[in-house]
């Protein structure tokens, strides 16, 4: 078995995080600033998007393009693309970076994985890309998909740590069935899973979850600074939007609960300038939902009415559900990040709609099992269990991966 190799930062500075000392600096800073030594001499594929900055702004596949000593031979973008251009779902042909010449290989659509053609040439994969903290976020996927290819063509796999947004103390369940794993749910992780993409990579190679039980050469190279009960707004890194329609930190928090909207005929809020962080309907009481909301005493998130129009946005969502309909719907500003929990905001808002408009309300029982990946909630939901029983099947597996997750926390 080849070993996971954590490339350490230096010993995390106990000062305010606006000090220059104290500043929280990403994988990919400290990569730049050790002169790309840990690649030198080699060929290397980078997985990556636009994301993938430096404190100042500066691009991964620029920087890795321009490095004198090693050499960039391949570029694999996921969904959205390497430089991000692309909306949900859509679907990038294999093509050549403008800014570096490199050849750019999707890794979304035809090949969720790099395939022994791609890494041809490849001796070393890297990978950098910002994640949001959700299980059914695609990212993680291909971060999953990468490693599995290196793993198997024997290369080393390298991940660029980066903050998860919503925090690494947090965990909501439930944790994903098998029978609905998918590209939006890739194994048995929790839907919030309070994890960094690099404690990802070794949880998914700790744990055997790899095509037969195969072990990567991983090796990470850790943030600096950065501390588990840390939201992103509190680390001082500039926000790049993950895909077009995680606008800002505050959406992201939301994101795990608001998401689940997706598989019903409610609008998620695609279409207007605050995806997932307002929904609605046409045929939608907005107040009695509030009230009934409000009256829940969830913690850490306020509860408004609002009226939006989803509107076609090229490139960032086309085709919305409700487009230009006016719609009744329900706002939400998350005002205390670590008494907030999204999911159960989630769970909250589908019973109230249910219980409100058992008529209008449709569920896809397909969509809820890939989102919320167990069937026993789905159907607990569809069948008009109250909350309490949607909160506790949620709940039921959340400490078990607590203690699975353990032994591969790097901060």
């Amino acid at each position: 078995m080849k070993k996971i190799l954590v490339i350490a930062a230096l010993t995390l500075i106990h000062c305010g995080y606006g000090g220059e000392e104290g500043r929280i600096l990403s994988g990919l800073d400290l990569l730049v600033r050790d002169r790309f030594e840990p690649l030198a001499g080699k060929r290397v594929g980078l997985i990556t998007n636009h994301t993938a900055v430096t404190r100042d702004g500066r691009h991964a596949a620029d920087l890795f393009a321009q490095a004198g000593n090693l050499q960039l031979v391949a570029l694999f973008g996921p969904e959205h693309g390497v430089r991000g251009s692309l909306e949900a779902g859509a679907l990038l042909d294999h093509e050549q970076d403008p800014r570096t010449g490199i050849p750019v290989h999707s890794l979304y659509g035809e090949h969720n994985k790099p395939t022994p053609e791609m890494l041809a040439d490849v001796e070393v994969l890297v990978f950098d890309i910002q994640d949001v903290g959700a299980r059914f976020y695609t990212y993680i996927s291909t971060l999953f998909y990468g490693l599995e290819a290196a793993a198997e063509k024997g290369i080393p796999f390298v991940v660029l740590d980066r903050p998860n947004p919503v925090g690494g103390e947090i965990v909501e369940g439930p944790l994903l069935d098998l029978a609905h794993r998918s590209f939006v749910g890739i194994h048995q992780l929790p839907i919030r899973h309070g994890l960094t993409v690099g404690e990802l990579a070794t949880l998914f190679n700790g744990e055997g979850w790899l095509a037969g039980g195969v072990k990567a050469d991983l090796r990470v190279i850790r943030m600096e600074n950065w501390r588990r009960g840390l939201f992103y707004a509190e680390t001082g890194l500039p926000w790049i939007k993950p895909s077009p329609n995680m606008t800002d930190p505050h959406t992201a928090l939301l994101y795990p609960g608001t998401c689940l909207v997706e598989a019903t005929n409610l609008s998620e809020g695609r279409g207007t300038s605050a995806p997932f962080r307002q929904i609605g309907a046409p045929w939608l009481n907005a107040p009695a939902l509030c009230r009934q909301l409000r009256a829940a005493g969830l913690a850490g998130v306020t509860i408004d009415t609002v009226t939006f129009t989803p509107v076609s946005l090229p490139g960032t969502a086309t085709n919305n559900k409700h487009e230009n309909r006016p719609c009744r719907g329900v706002t939400f500003t998350v005002t205390d990040p670590g008494r907030f929990r999204a999911v159960a905001l989630g769970l909250h808002l589908l019973a109230a709609v249910r219980d409100l408009h058992a008529d209008s309300l449709v569920i896809r029982e397909a969509g809820m099992n890939r989102l919320g990946g167990d069937s026993q909630l789905t159907r607990a939901l569809i069948e008009g269990a109250k909350v309490e029983k949607l909160l506790a099947i949620a709940r039921a597996e959340e400490a078990r991966f607590i203690e699975r997750r353990r032994p591969y926390l790097l901060y």
